[in-house]
């Protein structure tokens, strides 16, 4: 099983990974626990459909059918049906619920440009000033969306990433010992164990940010 806690903020992502060989990754705000190499980020919620069908035996007709009888019921009693009566897994049983209800996705943005846009005034100001920063500094760094939050990474390795809460922004190096070499520097900052809370309307710290990812590729 993988648990995403959204920094600050009351949001869980969960799912189910069947493997033997997992490793742990922290995104901002909590940790994924995934396979290194296995891992899908296919956010749509058919992928799930092949493993409803292997894991209960009956094809998604079927599937389709009950969620049409238990339409208009609450969320929770639509759960409590499907995981206590069928035997489904939580990540199964929530992909065919938001399947039926019309959301086909997990996926809420597709690129940094609109995760920005869709924040806040003062939060696009600041998140956009950092983007632009590690643009400028680390070009051929690529900026991504995983997890519905704004990333760098180089490779399939994530180096920093970013995620906003209604009175705070939070940022992460993804290496707690990251942020044990910058402690010094973080005064007036709220350091978490492997993130940073920073206001909505930061100064932000240039060389701070710079010195964050260049450590990370250091390791």
């Amino acid at each position: 099983m993988f648990t995403l806690r959204a920094m600050g903020f009351r949001t869980r992502f969960v799912s189910v990974l069947r493997s033997r060989s997992l490793t742990t990754r922290t995104v901002p705000g909590g940790t994924v626990v995934c396979h290194a190499s296995a891992v899908s980020q296919d956010p749509r919620r058919e992928s799930h459909f092949p493993g409803i069908e292997k894991r209960t035996g009956m094809p998604m007709s079927h599937w389709f059918s009950v969620m049409e009888g238990l339409a208009g019921r609450k969320y929770d009693d639509q759960m409590q049906v499907l995981q206590g009566d069928h035997g489904f897994t939580r990540a199964h049983a929530n992909a065919l619920i938001m399947y039926a209800k019309g959301s086909t996705t997990t996926r809420r943005v597709d690129t940094v440009d609109a995760f920005i846009a869709a924040l806040p005034d003062q939060q696009q100001s600041t998140v956009r000033e950092v983007f632009s920063l590690i643009a400028r500094e680390y070009p051929d760094l690529e900026q991504v969306i995983a997890w519905n939050q704004p990333m760098i990474r180089t490779g399939k390795r994530y180096l920093f990433g970013m995620s906003a809460a209604k009175n705070h922004l939070l940022i992460a190096p993804f290496d707690a010992s990251v942020l044990d070499a910058v402690v010094d520097r973080l005064e007036g900052l709220k350091r978490n164990k492997k993130t940073v809370q920073v206001p909505n309307d930061w100064s932000i710290d240039e060389s701070l940010i710079v010195d964050m990812i260049g450590l990370q590729l250091e390791r």
